[in-house]
């Protein structure tokens, strides 16, 4: 039975992901209406839907393994189903952060203009980026399934009387978590870059302005405000994303941590949900869809009123 404090989490948590399902699943909706209307999707609609979709596929993978494991640990006992969760877990959380860095590379190439001959030949040739980013991504699983069959097969993660336990040292799972989240931290270092290399974008571009005044100058410094505001907000909401995930990993090393891994679970939760509604926001294709949908829900309540 859970106490007050354990069920006040799990309804923030389930409140997270309910609301995160939602937005990403109004940004999915929105670009393949637009694929649909147009008959071609375009390379941020493309990057949009699939960071949506596999948002998704993360959260409903985590809130449904997190009410497995807190009413019916039992069914999670099996070792092949352990097996599938991990192997699922690996494929889906890295695919989300390839999305995630690639959104920030072409917000990048679309917004900074550097008269450097790196980004001139980086914006020339970007589908060569976007293909060097899928084979860091290919690389990234190859290494990590390996050690997920290894910690499967060594039965190193077993369920004990009434939760979940792992036996195997810490040193040992540090260097299984760094090789198994290798392709994380680089595409996340990737977003830090791009992230910096912004941010020396928008001094440079306020030094010209001092000089000379012009509206398209101010609008620029309004997407580069904009942008910078996006990646930073990503950059904090993935940071705890993986706080909360490290600490429900912490919790296979104490016995009845359900407090502990329902906080990291409502933790977790945060970047999926809040990231989605950030990205709506500012993007202005899918805010005019957001405001026509809120339109259609007023008049649908009047017309239901009257």
């Amino acid at each position: 039975m859970l106490s007050a404090v354990e069920g006040i989490l799990l309804s923030v948590a389930t409140s997270e992901a309910v609301l995160g399902l939602l937005g990403n699943g109004f940004i999915a909706l929105v670009n393949c209406t637009d694929c649909a209307r147009n008959k071609r999707l375009s390379k941020i609609g493309f990057i949009l839907t699939g960071l949506a979709i596999s948002r998704i596929c993360l959260m409903w993978m985590l809130i449904s393994e997190a009410y497995i494991k807190i009413f019916s640990p039992k069914l999670l006992a099996p070792i092949n189903i352990i097996e599938y969760i991990s192997y699922l877990w690996v494929i889906i959380s890295q695919l989300s952060v390839w999305f995630a860095t690639s959104l920030s590379i072409l917000y990048f190439v679309k917004i900074v203009n550097f008269s450097h001959y790196v980004f001139l030949c980086l914006k020339r040739k970007i589908n060569m980026v976007f293909l060097f980013l899928i084979g860091c991504l290919l690389v990234s699983w190859l290494f990590s399934f390996p050690v997920v069959v290894k910690m499967v097969k060594d039965n190193k993660l077993q369920y004990i009387n009434t939760s979940w336990q792992m036996h195997i040292k810490k040193s040992e799972l540090i260097l299984h978590y760094a090789f198994t989240n290798a392709g994380i931290f680089l595409f996340f270092m990737v977003t830090l870059i791009v992230c910096f290399l912004l941010i020396i974008s928008l001094w440079r571009h306020s030094k010209r302005m001092q000089l000379s005044e012009s509206g398209f100058r101010d609008l620029n410094t309004e997407v580069h405000v904009k942008a910078i505001k996006v990646l930073i907000s990503f950059i904090i909401l993935f940071i705890l994303h993986y706080m909360g995930i490290t600490i429900s990993v912490i919790c296979l090393f104490i016995p009845e941590s359900n407090l502990l891994f329902m906080f990291g679970l409502t933790t977790t939760f945060i970047y999926p949900c809040c990231h989605s509604f950030i990205l709506i926001l500012a993007n202005s294709r899918l805010k005019q869809g957001s405001v026509r949908i809120l339109q259609q829900l007023k008049k649908g309540k009047a017309l239901r009123a009257m």
